[in-house]
């Protein structure tokens, strides 16, 4: 109860914290901060605020946000309500106090569905763009998720309860509160286990083939599962079944397979011999032995790793499909891995396994080389204390979700101070937000509105290409001028609610536009943004701010004023063409804005003398190195090259030169020839150590 308490404590405070500084409601900073857990849990695929409430007692209408379009999502709506409680101390809730929350909401839904509501409205209304987009999407509903989001402790038992149907679309909702979201944000798990029981909730325990010996690292097995307890299984769990990095990267790629539907519509019975199957992982398996054999009753916390959608084209069956059902089978592959060895094993079976779309490791792992950098160089990177601070201080990456309240965790009281000054809250970033901000100064508004989730996935991609070819450009500088891009970023979020045009509402959108704006005017032939001069000073000068704040003005006139026939701004804002509108007006940002460039020469300059200087340390680690073997380890090495006669007239005598230390000392030069001449020596298994 302690570390609930202490996590609602700094929950509330960074509430109250975002409110005061950026002049919203606290309950609209709660959305915000909060839904982006949904979207990282698979919960919901992206999250828009579009707050409205009306009417009084058994009249009243209430809604925060929907899940984006739900043609993009397999049909199925999302709609949420906050429940936010402005309180030092934690306050509960049972499923007696849901009706009284959750009722607005539906009472939102059925009225939002009737043309007569939706026209009786504003059309910059919030609610008029969700009414339209529901009135006009309804047909394709599949499902309506209403999600409670609270950071009230709930102690009721239920996790995503069935409601009545409207038009035989079924509604489900489930809560998302505050012992919720402290399990996710510490450990990155928002549930307890998911065990999906055969034997007593999906008719039978599916017989099985082991496929690992006794005793081996880790259990397989090979199963036949029938689709229509597949379709079940994912109508119930839905996006949970999906390995969470899979499901963005398959977001960002591909719609449902026509091909993979047309064959369980038209050639049901061929189903099994034309798909590859499923490749799944899980916690833990229940295995009996039945009349028929070997059999698994019950699997703890499945996740599809490859064959998303082929589970989709599966469940979509239920409504296209639903006689040919019985007809359809499919291959699962199981893995069984344990939770502690997850983030190394599963990221290699995704990687494997999804041959059909070519997937590069960078597009789902926290544990990618590049993520990883990012990681050392916010824990050893230190920035000067901005003007009228007095400590200096870092930004701390959260590469997986729940390092940074771990690390704080298990410090004293004395020490969790000394960890606050060195890396303050607000200098917390994680992969997500590295991604928002990076394609924000790259120019891609349009993508970084789609959600975290989708943006992720295309910026995955693209460093993943990049850091196959070369992970040269990934250095400090380039995770200096990082951060004073975030720097940029996190300004314009706190200023953007302040100023006199802004009317609420969309304001990720026009933040992401006004960066990306900024960045491409200023970036030209002969001048770039002087991204330094922020990462020294930890300020945005005043001139930038002026530029940031016209460029935000006019992106929130070109989102707000969508082209005739579009109703949804949020959905406006994801689309190429609102980019374009804006990336082609003129703005004069004055002659002080000038003073924020700097000539492409020097900032090339300056990634030249840091690429010398990180070569310098190179070398003066390579010889450190050469130097603490000693030399009857080098003479070893050349005698062993020698004798396999694997080194080149070089190679010799720069071994030779180190074998005879002190006599004679290695450049740094020759130490780093000898440290690359010892790992070929290693690969083609002349050394060992």
């Amino acid at each position: 109860m302690k570390e609930l308490e202490e996590y609602h404590q700094s929950l509330v405070a960074d509430i109250r914290r975002e409110a005061d500084a950026s002049g919203i409601l606290m309950v609209e900073a709660f959305f915000d901060r909060m839904t982006e857990r949904l979207t990282e849990a698979g919960e919901l695929e992206v999250a828009d605020r579009a707050y409205y409430q009306s009417g009084e007692g058994a009249q009243k209408l209430r809604i925060d946000g929907y899940a984006g379009d739900p043609r993009d999502s397999e049909g199925v709506l999302g709609l949420i309500v906050c429940d936010f409680v402005d309180s030092d101390d934690v306050q509960t809730f049972g499923k007696g106090d849901v009706p009284p929350i959750l009722n607005p909401l539906i009472r939102f839904l059925k009225k939002a569905r009737t043309e007569t509501f939706r026209d009786a409205l504003n059309e910059a209304n919030p609610a008029f763009q969700t009414s339209d987009l529901i009135i006009t999407t309804w047909s394709q509903v599949t499902k309506v998720k209403l999600i409670l989001v609270s950071n009230r402790q709930y102690i009721g038992r239920d996790d995503a309860v069935k409601l009545a149907d409207i038009e035989d679309v079924p509604i489900t909702w489930s809560v998302w509160d505050l012992a919720r979201f402290e399990r996710f944000d510490r450990s990155g798990q928002a549930r307890e286990d998911m065990v999906i029981d055969f034997a007593n909730d999906f008719g039978a325990p599916l017989p099985a083939l082991k496929a690992s010996q006794t005793g081996a690292a880790l259990e397989s097995y090979l199963l036949i599962v029938p689709g229509e307890q597949l379709a079940a299984i994912y109508d119930r769990w839905g996006a949970r079944l999906l390995e969470a990095n899979v499901r963005s990267f398959l977001q960002a790629r591909a719609k449902t397979n026509k091909g993979i539907q047309k064959t369980i519509r038209d050639e049901p019975e061929l189903f099994f011999p034309y798909n590859n199957g499923l490749s799944a992982t899980a916690d833990d398996v229940s295995c009996v032995r039945t009349d028929e054999g070997f059999a698994i009753s019950s699997i703890s916390n499945l996740q599809i790793v490859n064959g998303a959608q082929t589970t989709g084209s599966i469940h979509t069956g239920l409504r296209s499909a639903k006689e040919q059902l019985p007809q359809v089978f499919v291959q699962m592959k199981l893995t069984v891995v344990p939770p502690e060895r997850s983030e190394d094993i599963v990221p290699k079976i995704s990687e494997y396994a999804n041959t059909q779309n070519k997937v590069n490791a960078a597009d789902f792992f926290s544990n990618h080389p590049f993520h990883i950098r990012i990681e050392q160089f916010s824990r050893d990177v230190i920035f000067t204390a901005r003007e009228g601070e007095r400590h200096d201080s870092k930004w701390f990456y959260e590469r997986s979700r729940g390092q940074f309240i771990n690390a704080r965790g298990r410090l004293t009281a004395a020490q969790q101070k000394k960890f606050d000054l060195e890396f303050p809250k607000a200098q917390l970033f994680n992969k997500t937000d590295l991604a928002k901000i990076a394609y924000s100064a790259d120019e891609h508004p349009h993508i970084v509105s789609r959600g975290a989730q989708k943006n992720f996935a295309e910026f995955a991609k693209e460093i993943g290409e990049a850091w196959s070819k070369s992970d040269t450009k990934y250095d400090e500088l380039w995770y200096r001028r990082l951060i004073a891009k975030a720097i940029i970023f996190r300004k314009l979020e706190a200023e953007v609610p302040k100023q006199p045009w802004y009317e609420g509402g969309y304001r990720a959108n026009i933040v992401t536009y006004a960066m990306a704006k900024v960045f491409h005017d200023a970036n030209g032939e002969k001048q770039v943004l002087d991204l330094d001069t922020i990462w020294r000073r930890q300020a945005v000068p005043e001139a930038l701010l002026r530029a940031l704040l016209l460029a935000a003005a006019e992106a929130h006139f070109v989102i707000t004023h969508p082209p005739s026939g579009v109703r949804n701004m949020s959905e406006w804002a994801k689309q190429q063409a609102c980019w374009n509108g804006l990336k082609g007006r003129k703005l004069d940002y004055g002659a002080e804005f000038d003073g924020c460039l700097v000539l492409k020469e020097v900032a090339r300059t300056s990634e030249r003398d840091q690429r010398s200087k990180e070569r310098q340390i190179d070398g003066i680690s390579a010889q450190s190195e050469v130097v603490n073997r000693g030399p009857e380890f080098w003479r070893e090495i050349l005698a062993r090259g020698v004798a396999g006669r694997k080194l080149t007239p070089k190679d010799q005598q720069i071994l030779g030169v180190c074998a005879s230390m002190p006599r004679q000392l290695p450049s740094e030069l020759q130490s780093k020839h000898a440290i690359n001449v010892l790992q070929r020596l290693k690969e083609q298994g002349l050394v060992s150590n």
